[in-house]
């Protein structure tokens, strides 16, 4: 699986944000968790569903957006 392919976006679910695995846990709640200083390890405890690689893909997503690549999502 491409890290990228962790990130799904549907309608249904958190209105449509771009959440990781069809999960109920967003990008920007990841990013913003890790921007506050946040270490990877304690967003893992936060979110025990969540795996290392989901970290990865959401840093990778974020790097796409910032470059303005366009970015094709899969459905969850």
């Amino acid at each position: 699986m491409n890290a990228i392919d962790r990130i799904t976006m549907n309608a249904k679910v958190m209105s449509g944000q771009p959440c990781i695995r069809g999960l109920r846990v967003t990008v920007a709640n990841v990013l913003r968790l890790l921007a506050a200083g946040n270490s990877r390890e304690r967003v893992l405890q936060a979110y025990p569903y969540l795996e290392s690689a989901d970290i990865d893909a959401c840093l990778q997503y974020a790097a796409l957006r910032v470059s303005e690549e366009e970015v094709n999502l899969t459905a969850a």
